[in-house]
């Protein structure tokens, strides 16, 4: 969720792509104003609510024990210019919503997107979308079975995309295809009241619906955990609704970062008999090899639909993800499959990216190519969170790297680079 600043009343809102939580230490909040008494945000200025992951705040400072009522988090202007730590108001939760104290955010690449400016989002807005915390507020007249299933206190982990609950997508099951999440949150970067939760002065805290929110058990830590909401929640709804792994399928994921590691071992966890890993890293190859790859593949070095289909005898895998978001990789992906096979996309890409597609082979071979955006919130992460507590998925070989909250600016800096193998975290608290 990203915070976005706004003309005149300069709220923040906050912006969700994949993983879009707010960097802000101490408190989350979504993305709807803050008004009255010291936090008057009359005289403050808004962000768009991205995500609300990367704040900070101690709760003995979180105003509704009387204490000071800002927080910090990380701020993202304009393309090309450093993240700022900027001071918030608290976030105050409404019916539904529930402020968490954050504690831990990953690092995602579709946040890098919009710090380069491939993907469009208002600005200014608060960076981060995967975040672990504890709830420390229910909005007022908050449903009484949300206030039983995350009282004060408990833990929790906060899914990327965040359903409303009630439209016509929520009412069928398909919170992934919620429509207020992509009109509010994706589009406006605020929350299901076109309004934002964060306004300048200092922010540790996040405001999230609760729909968007699963228990999170004490066996398992903050930090590790953070990535269930994004990385390991893509990698899920990818597998499980879009490519329908049963054992004994054959897959190949192209591009390992932190969502195609989270694929890897999905895939085995599901039964998959041979899963492929590509990359242009021998480093993320061999890393690969720990987390349920049967077979790897050097792009740089080796024709992949030829090794692909050399390693399936000569027939392809019965699905292809790309988790990178390039053309070449969008095109290596539609040929890597059998006939009848299925091409999942789930890498975001440069907005003005276009792939490419042999159209007889897909009328005649019956191809299927298939978009996956997450997983469902309320159906999906409990059972990520099963997955992890009993060690099926492993969240320690997951996260290859942690950074400060004072270093998350430098977190982006080395995913761009790509010197992070996996998934990095920033512990906020």
């Amino acid at each position: 969720m990203a915070f976005l600043l706004r003309k005149s009343i300069k709220k923040l809102s906050w912006t969700p792509f994949r993983g879009a939580t707010a960097v802000i230490r101490g408190i989350s909040s979504t993305n709807t104003p803050i008004g009255g008494g010291a936090g008057d945000p009359s005289d403050a200025k808004s962000v768009s609510d991205v995500s609300s992951s990367l704040a900070y705040s101690s709760l003995a400072s979180y105003n509704v024990s009387g204490g000071s009522s800002y927080m910090r988090g990380v701020m993202f202007t304009e393309p090309s210019q450093p993240l700022r730590i900027e001071e918030f108001h608290m976030p105050r939760p409404k019916a539904n919503e529930v402020l968490v104290k954050t504690k831990a955010c990953g690092v995602c690449h579709s946040d890098l997107h919009v710090i380069k400016g491939e993907l469009p989002f208002p600005s200014p807005c608060v960076i981060g979308h995967e975040i672990t915390g504890e709830v420390v507020e229910h909005g007022p007249d908050t449903d009484r079975k949300i206030t039983q299933r995350l009282p004060i206190g408990s833990h929790v982990v906060g899914a990327f995309i965040m359903p409303c609950g009630s439209c016509s997508f929520c009412s069928k099951g398909q919170d992934d295809l919620c429509e207020d999440f992509f009109a509010y949150n994706r589009a406006k970067g605020t929350l299901y009241d076109g309004e934002t939760r964060l306004f300048l002065r200092s922010n540790e805290y996040c405001v999230v619906p609760a729909h968007g929110l699963a228990a999170l058990p004490g066996s398992l830590p903050y930090s590790e955990s953070a990535i269930l909401g994004c990385a390991v929640f893509t990698a899920y709804g990818a597998m499980t609704h879009a490519a329908e792994v049963r054992g004994g399928d054959t897959v190949a994921v192209i591009g390992i970062g932190g969502v195609g590691s989270s694929c890897l071992q999905i895939a085995r966890a599901f039964g998959a008999s041979i899963v492929v890993a590509v990359d242009i890293s021998d480093e993320k190859l061999q890393k690969a090899k720990l987390v349920g790859a049967t077979h790897t593949v050097n792009a740089l070095q080796e024709d992949v639909v030829e090794k692909i289909k050399e390693i399936t005898g000569g027939v392809g895998v019965d699905i292809a993800v790309e988790a990178l978001g390039k053309p070449r990789t969008f095109l290596q992906c539609t040929q890597s499959v059998r006939d009848g096979g299925k091409a999942v996309m789930i890498g975001l890409a440069d907005s003005s990216a276009r792939g490419e597609v042999d159209i007889n082979r897909l009328v005649r071979r019956q191809v299927k190519i298939i978009g996956s955006y997450g997983a469902r919130a309320r159906q999906d992460l409990p059972k990520l969170i099963k997955l992890a507590e009993t060690g099926t998925f492993n969240l320690t070989a997951a996260v290859s790297r942690k950074y400060d909250f004072e270093d998350a600016g430098k977190a982006y800096e080395d995913l761009n680079k790509g010197s992070i193998i996996g998934r990095a975290v920033v512990n906020v608290a």
